[in-house]
């Protein structure tokens, strides 16, 4: 059994990581706490106090009864905009006071991008259109150039997580570029796990979405095979999911 701790910021679409929970049955476990945030609005200094370190191990300390053998930070947003080198500051911290590997949906979408080859990506964004510009820049500070990219300019991720399937779709569809390899949907607070075979039919190329990536890069981290179907080409492969990590006493 693996147990991917997450925190999460809020109340939106945490309910999607049941998905996983099913494609990866029963060697899977990913228990969610529930970090502190005053807003749930899209604004760079609210997103600032989302992540900071104090909230995260607040959070990570809540994990603790259900033993994680990793952490994901899993907002994208709240990770993004520190910046690269600061994202990476920022999972480094948690990692020391928790003595765990830690990550976040940020490195995430540059890691799975890396996975996959992925050079030149277009990005369907639900933020508002100057958090979403932190993500470009932030992308461009990874290595990866970014084509274009659309918002929906929601303000508040409670809002986000009411999209209909059809809604995501057609957001993704609406970003696409004849020269991107792949779309980037980066929100964790939209509902996408059980959408993104749909969502890459709907553009005929790879998409990597914010809750897809984040369970991706937690099974990285513990050096599992990634393999699932109804997942996505980031999940494609043949093997099962072993055992992962000997169990703790």
């Amino acid at each position: 059994m693996i147990t991917i701790g997450l925190l999460y910021p809020g109340h939106s679409a945490e309910d999607d990581f049941a998905v996983a929970e099913q494609r990866f049955h029963p060697d899977l476990r990913l228990p969610l706490v529930h970090t502190a945030m005053d807003s749930d609005a899209h604004r760079p200094e609210e997103l600032r106090a989302w992540g900071s370190a104090d909230a995260l191990e607040l959070g990570a300390a809540a994990l603790s009864p259900d033993r994680p053998d990793a952490i994901i930070w899993a907002c994208t947003s709240g990770s993004f905009v520190f910046g690269w080198a600061g994202a990476q500051r920022q999972a480094e911290e948690l990692s020391r006071r928790r003595g765990l590997p830690v990550s976040s949906t940020s490195l995430a979408f540059a890691r799975a991008a890396d996975d996959l080859d992925l050079r030149r990506v277009a990005v369907a964004a639900s933020y508002p259109d100057d958090v979403a510009r932190l993500f470009v820049d932030f992308l461009g500070q990874a290595g990866i150039s970014v084509a274009g990219f659309g918002v929906s300019d929601i303000l508040h991720a409670s809002d986000v997580g009411h999209l209909t399937p059809d809604q995501v779709i057609e957001l993704t569809r609406a970003a696409d570029l004849d020269e991107a390899d792949a779309i980037l949907v980066p929100d964790t607070a939209m509902h996408t796990l059980a959408l993104v075979d749909d969502l890459e039919a709907a553009v005929g190329k790879p998409v990597l979405t914010a809750n897809q990536v984040t369970v991706w890069e937690g099974l990285r981290l513990l050096d599992a095979p990634r393999s699932a179907s109804g997942l996505g080409r980031l999940f494609a492969g043949s093997e099962d999911l072993p055992t992962g990590p000997t169990p703790r006493s």
